[in-house]
């Protein structure tokens, strides 16, 4: 199963960041792959931290299959997620609203996932190219309440693995759970990071207030 102690770290060390952001790799990719990704954010004060998935992939199948297909895999990684989120509370001395989490593809369903979840007041929710996972969005799992959290949705609307229905869907749960969503969908892009997704993140990792 995944390891909470397989991880990777990148930017600021962490007794001297003000914030942090878990970044969770796709399918078939690396925990260094996705740190990659924090070259194009503009804040000096923030910590990176990336889990690696055993064998490169967080859980088997689709995530739109019946949940108890991709077990105990999903859970697993979801496990992943929430230990180091804790631990940045309980022994990194981290607010919620100073934790971010990103994902792209799979970690962008399990990113969204772990936080509709456990909604609380994190600093953003970055969801790049995924959604809530299931055959059907089943809303009495989801818990918490976001208290206007900064969350991004955003696919392609011709995504193969991503039917733009369910991102939209998504959007609309979290909004329920008290997060200011933005959803996009980019017209025949393909299944990758947007410009629009990394402007939309330096724009939140530039408004949000530190807190201690």
């Amino acid at each position: 199963m995944h390891s909470a102690k397989n991880v990777i770290y990148k930017g600021v060390a962490l007794q001297e960041a003000t914030k942090v952001m878990i970044m969770i790799h796709g399918r078939g990719a690396s925990a260094q792959s996705i740190l990659s990704l924090s070259d194009y954010f503009e804040n000096d004060t923030m910590a990176y931290i990336a889990p690696q998935a055993e064998g490169s992939t967080w859980y088997p199948y689709s995530f739109l299959v019946p949940e108890k297909e991709n077990e105990p895999s999903l859970s697993s990684g979801l496990e992943v997620i929430n230990t180091l989120v804790e631990s940045l509370i309980s022994e990194n001395g981290f607010l919620p609203e100073n934790i971010f989490l990103l994902g792209f593809s799979q970690g962008a369903c399990l990113a969204l996932e772990y936080s509709a979840r456990n909604a609380r007041n994190y600093g953003g929710v970055f969801a790049l190219s995924g959604g809530l996972i299931g055959p059907h969005l089943e809303v009495e799992k989801y818990q918490g309440h976001f208290n206007k959290t900064p969350i991004l949705i955003g696919c392609s609307d011709i995504d193969f693995h991503i039917p733009k229905e369910r991102v939209v869907e998504s959007g609309k749960l979290v909004e329920g759970l008290g997060a200011e969503v933005l959803v996009q969908l980019y017209p025949n892009f393909g299944h990758s990071v947007h410009e629009r997704e990394i402007s939309f993140i330096n724009e939140v990792l530039g408004r949000t207030q530190v807190i201690y």
